[in-house]
């Protein structure tokens, strides 16, 4: 079994750069200062005055949590030395956008970036946040040459932690306890693996308080939570911090948890050549090994379209 006391914490050092200081990044960073994984947290935006201030203001916290080293930069070459980068720099998704809609300015961006960052550390893993996040982990595979265990990006994993969330809802069981996944593009053609969903065992269709409608409008609520959140807000930042965190631990602690992360495909349902989320074994080395599980015609069909959809930009 491995180890994953906090203990471990303190055995090695774990450099987590933070490229991009808005809102997502900014809030990802307080996120790890809280949980306390990185010994180092260098924060890195084109603007060096915004880095600056958002690492002041948490290092004066640094009195209520575990030390932390912290720096800020404009400058890529200050990735030296991380075991994890995290990307969160580009174009925020606007009110009336879709994720999709952001590829073209992201993509430029990103072939500015990522050479700049290999030069820099060559050996870090890079975790992908930025949308459209399976394309752009695509582009990030291929400029930078990494083998695909080092480069991923968050895919749905929050599409699932929200689909959990909104059953837990329905039928008053916690989140965790829940085992139903969204899989495919982070995005309006992701799909809900309902025909394996099960809690402890017991097929979820098998609930009475969960129908076919009640599964249709979890769903739903989950494809749109993004959408209704920018419109409230402006932007989505807290659920994400939260989830970055939890791959962060589990790279750092070398869990071998499954995490819906978007991958390079090879031959998944016949699918290879294009990222998207499928479940993905996380440890210290990154992404370990994919796990292929069961879909049923329905869901096969939907991960087709996935692919298509995000072909169609590579």
């Amino acid at each position: 079994m491995k180890n994953t006391s906090s203990s471990k914490k303190h055995n090695a050092a774990f450099k987590i750069s933070v490229i991009g200081c808005g809102n997502v990044g900014a809030t990802i960073a307080y996120a790890l200062l809280l949980d306390g994984t990185p010994t180092e947290l260098a924060l890195i935006d084109i603007n060096r005055e915004k880095a600056e201030g958002i690492a002041l203001d948490l290092e004066h916290s640094l009195s209520f949590t575990s030390y932390i080293k912290i720096t800020h930069s404009d400058n890529f070459q200050d990735c030296a030395g991380s075991s994890l980068i995290i990307i969160a720099a580009g174009k925020k998704q606007a009110p009336g956008e879709t994720r999709l809609d952001l590829a073209a300015a992201n993509r430029t961006i990103f072939r500015d970036m990522i050479p700049k960052i290999i030069k820099a550390e060559k050996d870090a893993i890079i975790l992908i946040v930025t949308n459209p996040v399976d394309v752009l982990t695509y582009e990030t595979l291929k400029i930078s040459k990494l083998p695909s265990s080092r480069v991923f990006g968050t895919g749905t994993i929050l599409d699932t932690a929200r689909l959990q969330f909104h059953i837990s809802e329905k039928i008053g069981i916690h989140p965790k306890s829940i085992d139903a996944y969204v899989l495919g593009e982070h995005g309006d053609t992701s799909f809900p693996v309902y025909s394996s969903a099960n809690i402890v065992g017991k097929p979820l269709g098998n609930f009475k308080k969960f129908t076919q409608k009640i599964a249709e409008e979890c769903y739903k609520e989950t494809k749109n939570a993004a959408y209704r959140i920018i419109h409230d807000v402006g932007f989505t930042c807290y659920s994400i911090a939260t989830a970055v965190r939890q791959i962060a631990k589990a790279i750092f602690e070398d869990t071998h948890e499954v995490f819906m992360l978007s991958t390079f495909l090879e031959n998944y349902y016949g699918h290879s050549n294009v990222c998207l989320s499928i479940p993905s074994v996380l440890g210290r080395q990154g992404i370990i090994e994919t796990l292929e599980i069961p879909l049923n015609k329905k869901e096969q069909k939907q991960l087709k379209t996935s692919v298509q959809a995000i072909k169609t930009l590579l």
